[in-house]
């Protein structure tokens, strides 16, 4: 239940594995015998998880991409997200803001453009983090209603 709970916390903490976390408490959970899921839902959830966690990176390029943003945006977007990964937890959430507006500005795009998407991926970045505390509450849920 312990790890469920912090994978809600590690979905807004970047320096938690969110939804994974709260995967290895229903794991556990299975495993000690408190609750018994079937393999299909097991390898369902293990996929969803796998999804997300690729998604957490391509949804700022989606949301600059969607905004208007270029290739250069896109790029930029990338170059971002690595680089905030080295300033961890805010670099996680500014760098592809910074970098979609960055790779606007060098593409030739004036400031309002280069803003707009940079704001898209800052929306998309929003909206994975979203996605992952619905699916972790769900997992939370998934314990409750599991040690009942």
């Amino acid at each position: 239940m312990l790890c469920a709970v912090l994978g809600v916390i590690g979905c807004i903490v970047p320096m938690l594995p969110g939804v994974p976390l709260s995967y290895a408490g229903i794991l556990i959970l299975h495993f000690t015998g408190q609750a018994v899921y079937s393999t299909r839902q097991l390898v369902t959830w293990l996929v969803l998880v796998v999804v997300l966690q690729i998604l957490d990176y391509i949804t700022p390029m989606l949301g600059s991409k969607y905004s208007g943003g270029t290739e250069y945006g896109n790029r930029g977007c990338i170059a971002g997200t690595l680089v905030g990964l080295f300033f961890m937890p805010w670099g996680i959430i500014m760098g592809p803001f910074l970098g979609a507006v960055i790779g606007e500005m060098l593409g030739g795009r004036d400031f309002n453009h280069a803003l707009r998407s940079g704001i898209g991926s800052l929306v998309g970045f929003i909206f994975g983090t979203l996605l992952k505390v619905v699916v972790s509450i769900y997992f939370v849920y998934e314990c409750v209603a599991g040690c009942v």
